[in-house]
């Protein structure tokens, strides 16, 4: 196990989640003498989970809301103990789960400082020395004299995750650092990352930033209904992901009506339609192709242009139709949409009853690096009425190695000239 910092096997955690809800002293005296009456209910939140995380390797775990991921890292913390199975720890662990464990709300941002860093280990003068660069971090040089109770959760988070990061550890557990602060320090965090990566840490890394799954981690597991679904490299899981909670969106969303519409059933990012009409044509295949006629589902830097194809075939005759696409990122921003009419597009747009048509939408290649969906439409020529759609029919993955932190990364040209 000289190369393994973690491993994990057979694991498994239920808890018994009591039907009676105990709220007084008389009723939990009351029930000493209901012996097994009392009823449970019981919850799987892991069940035969095995993996290992090697030293120096940055390992994602990815999952919807109770799949069993935060109950995973608790695990690996110590925090729980599992109902069945082993996990082995080669190093010292320090986890940042549930940052701010161990501050007094009574006592100033000062004072907690130094009692979160004794709890950490260090003596007072250790923390002296890297008192203000904790405060830097976390850009609290104004409240540090103010009780903690008046901090917000917001603030006080920033300041425990500023102290955990000094701990002298081999392993890391991160859960959603990224959900505290604003901008500038949630780039701090990103930033700190990199240093993690470069320094060849071990860190064990839970979240729903895609983008920084993608970014930091060398190998992902994706945790479904408390089983392993895939492990594998983050694109691979990212996309596995991210395909799934689509379909499981669509599947659960709630069934309000918009103009006698499910809202479930309304094209991406048109919740508010003014009529809808699917009597009068319909969507078949949508597909990508390269300018070589090669179906896609990635491009690179290297790929100038790509196109996107769909067939629509008329239920009936209907005149000036205007179909449309629209790329979405990992976040759900709509990055690019476009429609023949805005192209200005002489695409013939009276469509005869039972004929097939290809639409055929060449794009520009200019996305920063990431995942995106692609989703189709065919509108009526005033917008008013969406006729036919599909909701991110397509994935698309852009491996771009330079990235600049905006949505898109058109080519650009710079000139310097003296005055």
């Amino acid at each position: 196990m000289d190369d393994i910092a973690i491993k994990v096997e057979g694991v498994g955690k239920t808890f018994k989640l009591p039907h009676e809800k105990q709220t007084s002293l008389k009723g939990a005296f009351i029930n000493l003498f209901k012996g097994g009456n009392r009823s449970f209910e019981r919850q799987h939140a892991l069940k035969d989970i095995t993996f290992d995380v090697k030293k120096g390797e940055f390992f994602g775990i990815v999952g919807r809301n109770g799949s069993g991921k935060s109950t995973m890292l608790k695990l690996l913390a110590g925090i729980y103990a599992p109902t069945k199975g082993t996990i082995a720890v080669n190093g010292k662990l320090t986890p940042f789960i549930e940052l701010g464990v161990g501050f007094s709300p009574e006592l100033s941002g000062r004072d907690n400082v130094f009692l979160n860093g004794s709890l950490l280990g260090f003596n007072r003068k250790e923390m002296e020395g890297m008192y203000q660069d904790i405060v830097d971090f976390a850009e609290l040089e104004r409240f540090m004299d103010q009780k903690l109770k008046n901090y917000s959760s917001g603030m006080q988070v920033r300041l425990a995750f500023s102290i955990a990061i000094r701990a002298r550890s081999d392993i890391l557990l991160l859960d959603e650092v990224l959900a505290v602060g604003d901008a500038d320090f949630q780039r701090k965090c990103l930033r700190y990352f990199t240093y993690l990566k470069n320094n060849k840490k071990t860190v064990v890394f839970v979240s729903h930033d895609m983008e920084s799954i993608r970014k930091y981690c060398d190998r992902v597991i994706l945790i479904e209904d408390g089983n392993i679904k895939l492990e594998g490299i983050p694109r691979k899981v990212i996309t596995e992901f991210m395909s799934g909670f689509v379909e499981h969106n669509e599947e659960n969303s709630p069934n309000v009506e918009k103009n006698g519409v499910a809202a479930s059933n309304l094209p991406l990012g048109i919740a508010e339609a003014v009529t809808t009409d699917k009597t009068l044509l319909k969507i078949d295949r949508v597909w990508l192709e390269n300018l070589e006629g090669q179906k896609i589902d990635e491009i690179d830097k290297n790929t100038n242009e790509y196109y996107v194809k769909f067939i629509i075939e008329a239920k009936k005759d209907i005149q000036k139709v205007v179909p449309g696409v629209i790329v979405t990122n990992e976040l759900g921003d709509f990055v690019v949409a476009v429609n023949s009419k805005w192209a200005g597009s002489s695409l013939k747009t009276t469509l005869t009853d039972k004929n097939k048509y290809l639409i055929k939408f060449k794009l520009l290649n200019i996305y920063e690096q990431g995942n995106y969906k692609i989703s189709v439409n065919v509108v009526s020529e005033d917008f008013n009425t969406f006729y036919a759609w599909k909701n991110e029919v397509c994935s698309l993955y852009v491996n771009r190695p330079y990235v600049t932190g905006g949505k898109v990364n058109p080519p650009s040209t710079v000139e310097i000239t003296e005055l």
